[in-house]
């Protein structure tokens, strides 16, 4: 009687902690991966929809990057449309740039993860079947579905901010920091550069050093980490080499 009474409880938990699909259910998946054909048949599908999310999320970074140019051009045009225009508005124009940075560092990140799987499903599945060599990755199967199950982003923040320093928002910082320069010299020349370029209770000079520190960091996080830690593209080769080998 005991050992009835444990059994019935012990069958209580299991409906608990069951799976709301049946085990039919369950296999659907296993099955597809038993038969060549199945797998075949839904591997076009996945692939196409990891294409479509990374150009998604790729179009989101652009949308960022323009209103960056937007808000820069903009900003150019208001600073140097008359000498009375104070220079501390191209300082202002360096912190909006650094907010479009660091959404667009976020929406890169996304964007890798998306690249990355596009770029790992080409070369161990697509490649092969051209040249059936053998894959990159011989358990690639288990590898890609461990990253479908749990997602992960695959390039670290200051790489992704080193990175898009480097294509894109390091031409932008630098267009702000010689039209600051300009700005307090050539275009005000009825005063000197440090009181041009003073803020409210902080002298031209500091304002300088300070501005030259940030442009330092900038240059060390462009440089900085020399090695990709995320799968890369096109790296390593000259143009034109795959047409000779």
């Amino acid at each position: 009687m005991h050992i009835a009474v444990v059994s019935l409880h012990m069958g209580d938990e299991d409906r608990h902690t069951e799976s709301p699909l049946n085990e039919e259910d369950q296999e659907i998946g296993a099955k597809i991966a038993d038969d060549p054909k199945d797998l075949l048949s839904i591997l076009p599908h996945y692939y196409r929809g990891e294409v479509s999310q990374a150009n998604n999320t790729q179009d989101r970074m652009d949308q960022t990057t323009n209103w960056a140019i937007t808000v820069l051009a903009a900003l150019l045009s208001v600073v140097f449309a008359s000498p009375e225009m104070p220079a501390y508005l191209l300082l202002i124009g360096i912190l909006v740039l650094s907010m479009f940075l660091s959404f667009e560092v976020r929406r890169y990140r996304f964007y890798d993860v998306h690249r990355a799987r596009v770029r790992f499903f080409e070369e161990n599945v697509f490649a092969n079947a051209l040249q059936p060599i053998g894959a990159e990755h011989s358990t690639w199967r288990e590898e890609l579905s461990d990253d479908l199950r749990h997602q992960m982003f695959k390039v670290d923040s200051v790489e992704a901010v080193s990175r898009r320093i480097r294509r894109i928002y390091g031409l932008l910082f630098s267009v702000l920091g010689v039209s600051w320069v300009a700005k307090v010299t050539l275009f005000t020349p009825e005063s000197q550069w440090t009181e041009a370029a003073e803020l409210p209770g902080i002298p031209g000079e500091i304002v300088a050093v300070l501005l030259g520190i940030f442009y330092l960091g900038l240059l060390l996080i462009a440089k900085w980490p020399l090695d990709r830690e995320a799968k890369g593209e096109i790296q390593g080769n000259k143009s034109g080499e795959w047409k000779e080998e």
